[in-house]
């Protein structure tokens, strides 16, 4: 657990300068806008022990697989979003001397991550080996008011001598994934252009030809003047810079303000580019620093209007749940079909930057409540638009009939995962994506959707369960062998309870889906069956035969379900009871010994419990949470917000508070040493389920918002806000009671503590819980 950083309610501080922790700082100050981003790296020069990053959304390269050997399906490449141009550079010489903090005397320094504001901000003061001393701040941002414009002030003061300066602000697309399987570089130089006052530089991807132009201008002032500011430009391949030079007076402030433009093939023709990329910078240098500084803090403050979580009376907590709304908001905007989220957002390399389930089960319930409702249909739809390719991962492995395996890993909607055990057996996934179908349709009552494009996905991964399984004679059952759960800490097991699980509840929600889609939208749901030639009659009894006899592996004695085939055949000991030296396991233990192991990397029956929730009664739940926690080592970023979501529902306050602090402060306090190559993105939005979900107790059902609050004995009270169909509702839960306010022009229905309470439209009403004496008046 590192603990550098300053607890503070709207900011993440680090009041001091550790080189050792430089690459988890540089993750937690990453900026992005949903359109590209960047990770907290420094503008000038910086020798010491860095990962410079910035990424471009939707651009990738199909990087060779790298094996020892070959097997049948084996994906061919994993994809990888690249690290594309540096633009924020701006090398600086003090009479030569370069600026360089891994040279320097830090007399001073902190750097801020502004979340309310969406902005970083950094300060130093730094004694050079000249002795020169300098003052520097610097704040910079991605704009989320156009997303294709990044912007730099840059401030400089000599502290105790007449200053001479030497400022080059450059574009350098010269760089280099450190994760490249082969140590390649994935960019080619299309074009250039640095003259005294504009500079550009266009490249492309290597094999999939996605174009970037980077372009830029620069201002100059000097204390508080503005000054002559063309540069003598300078290139190189794929590189282009602009040389200015300066003086000031001891004490006197230099500002070099830098304008970036950022397009890609993705969003222009490829030879309007540049011409994209001037039109940007140009509007942005017209208005100047302060002024897209100001529009971009008002489209900030749009946004943590509807998705802001209060926490009274405990900063550490209060710090964690913004700084994971922050990273989430500045990762996916939900504009872009084409786009997903990537398990580390803009902020490092790790995972390539491709779509996992953690889409599909965590994150699509914040962005159902916090946005509007396209911006979770646009996920859907990227699924959908990938249909045709799932269809075609399934036929690699042997399937076939329009039977659909989505990809563990995917850019495009290929499989591209490199690991056997995940690739051609965590299946698990395709369950996800149907879960989320039914998610937000129940959250939306978005049932067009279904018939539109919804039923045609579930068919599909329904055809691919009906082929996976195969019938026991022995158990008399249906199984499902050779799998890995969502445990990954086992592989290749049989009869994975939670596999088996939402296979089987796939096939009968697609059953429900059919029948509906039939009987209120006939014309679609007749022009479908043609589309993809189904067997109303034959396929749809085999599914129901297979979910009335779907084998579920469970212990009676102990009243649990089996993780899977055997479990209890491993040796049964508690996480509580190994040596703290052996933690984490993946790091300290080998592979074989972890498979053999009775640990548990991550929610596994846990997740079913948590996705079917209704289906089991409180005793089951409580049982099954009892026995599987004490064996999970929670060594996946996934894992916390499940056990605390399940402990809240359970009345175990304080293992629930416990889950929670793990996962909001995963990567601030950098809780599992992997926070250096990226931040845990996908699982911050089960930061917020712990919450909203966990102590709120939030549910849908029925088509009502549903309350079950609690709240930990840390905190004074909380307040989190739900965009529900037509209505914005605002809940803040104090130790007495639960206050609702209802932002909209029609009355609401919500269900607290099992009772249905009317709110009339604009108005609140307040609910004691159910130990206070009586429910107060409407306020």
């Amino acid at each position: 657990m590192k603990n550098h950083l300053v607890k503070d309610n709207w900011k993440v501080i680090e009041d001091k300068f550790n080189p050792s922790l430089n690459r988890v700082s540089e993750s937690v100050f990453s900026l992005g806008n949903g359109r590209m981003g960047l990770r907290g790296n420094f503008e000038e020069q910086y020798s010491g022990d860095s990962l410079q990053g910035t990424y471009v959304a939707g651009v990738y390269y199909p990087d060779k697989t790298k094996v020892g050997w070959w097997k049948n399906g084996y994906p061919e490449y994993f994809a990888k979003v690249l690290n594309a141009v540096n633009w924020i550079g701006i090398n600086i010489w003090v009479y030569g001397e370069a600026l360089d903090l891994a040279e320097c005397e830090i007399k001073e320094f902190k750097r801020t991550l502004h979340m309310k504001e969406g902005y970083l901000e950094r300060s130093f003061v730094a004694k050079m080996k000249s002795g020169n001393k300098v003052e520097v701040n610097v704040k910079r941002f991605c704009s989320i008011v156009d997303d294709e414009l990044g912007t730099i002030r840059y401030s400089i003061k000599p502290l105790n001598f007449d200053g001479q300066f030497t400022f080059s602000p450059y574009l350098d697309f010269d760089v280099k994934n450190e994760d490249s399987n082969y140590q390649e570089k994935f960019w080619e130089e299309v074009n250039k252009e640095a003259t005294e006052k504009w500079a550009h530089v266009t490249a492309s991807t290597k094999k999939t030809d996605f174009h970037v132009c980077a372009g830029m201008r620069v201002e100059l002032e000097v204390d508080g003047k503005k000054q002559k500011s063309e540069g003598n430009p300078y290139n190189r391949e794929k590189f282009v810079s602009q040389s200015i030079k300066a003086e000031s007076q001891k004490g006197e402030e230099i500002v070099i303000y830098k304008y970036v433009g950022i397009t890609s093939s993705l969003n222009h023709s490829k030879k309007d580019l540049v011409k994209a990329t001037q039109k940007v910078v140009k509007e942005a240098k017209k208005k100047g620093f302060d002024q897209l500084l100001e529009e971009h803090t008002k489209a900030w403050e749009k946004k943590w209007i509807d998705s802001d979580i209060v926490i009274e009376g405990d900063v550490s907590a209060q710090q964690g749940i913004r700084f994971n709304i922050f990273q989430l908001n500045q990762t996916y905007t939900g504009e872009d079909s084409r786009l997903n989220i990537g398990p580390k957002g803009f902020t490092g390399e790790k995972y390539g930057g491709v779509t996992y389930w953690d889409t599909e089960a965590y994150c699509i319930p914040f962005y159902l409540s916090t946005s509007s409702p396209e911006v979770a249909k646009n996920l859907l739809i990227y699924r959908y638009n990938h249909l045709q390719k799932a269809i075609e991962n399934a036929e690699k492995l042997g399937f076939s009939d329009g039977a659909a395996l989505y990809p563990m890993v995917t850019i495009n909607g290929e499989e591209c995962h490199n690991e056997w055990e995940i690739t051609f057996e965590e299946i698990h996934r395709n369950g996800a994506i149907a879960y989320a179908i039914f998610d937000y349709i129940r959250y939306t009552n978005d049932r067009e959707y279904l018939a539109e494009y919804g039923l045609e996905v579930l068919i599909a991964i329904s055809r691919f369960w009906a082929q996976r399984v195969n019938y026991s004679e022995q158990k008399k059952k249906y199984v499902i062998l050779g799998v890995t759960g969502p445990n990954e800490y086992e592989n290749n097991v049989n009869n994975n309870w939670y596999t088996n699980t939402i296979a089987a509840w796939v096939m009968n929600y697609t059953l429900e889906s059919i029948k509906h889609v039939k009987d209120t939208s006939f014309d679609a749901y007749k022009k479908l069956m043609q589309k993809i030639q189904f067997d109303d009659r034959g396929e749809a009894e085999k599914w129901k035969h297979i979910c009335e006899n779907m084998f579920y592996p469970e212990d009676k004695k102990l009243g649990i379900f089996l993780q899977q085939d055997n479990y209890l055949d491993k040796e049964q000991i508690m996480v509580k009871d190994l040596d703290s030296k052996h933690l984490p396991l993946v790091h300290n233990w080998s592979w074989d010994r972890i498979l053999r192991s009775c640990f548990i990397k991550q929610a596994d029956v846990l997740q079913g419990m948590y996705f079917f929730e209704d289906d089991f009664d409180k005793e089951t739940v409580e049982r099954n949470f009892k026995f599987y926690e004490p064996r999970t080592v929670h060594e996946s970023s996934l894992s916390p917000c499940v056990h605390s979501v399940l402990a809240a529902k359970l009345g175990m306050e304080k293992k629930a508070y416990e889950m929670y602090i793990q996962t909001s402060r995963l990567d601030l306090d950098d809780l599992n040493s992997d926070s250096e190559d990226g931040l845990h993105i996908t699982s911050m939005a089960g930061t917020w389920m712990s919450v909203v979900k966990g102590f709120g107790g939030f549910r849908v059902k029925d088509g009502q918002i549903q309350l079950q609050p609690m709240i930990p004995t840390q905190w004074n009270a909380y307040t989190f806000t739900i965009k529900f169909r037509e209505a914005l509702v605002r809940v803040r839960v104090s130790k007495a009671e639960v206050k609702i306010q209802n932002d909209s022009d029609e009355n609401v229905e919500v269900i607290v503590f099992g009772e249905t309470k009317s709110i009339k439209a604009n108005s609140t009403r307040k609910v004691r819980f159910p130990n206070a004496k009586k429910e107060l008046t409407t306020a």
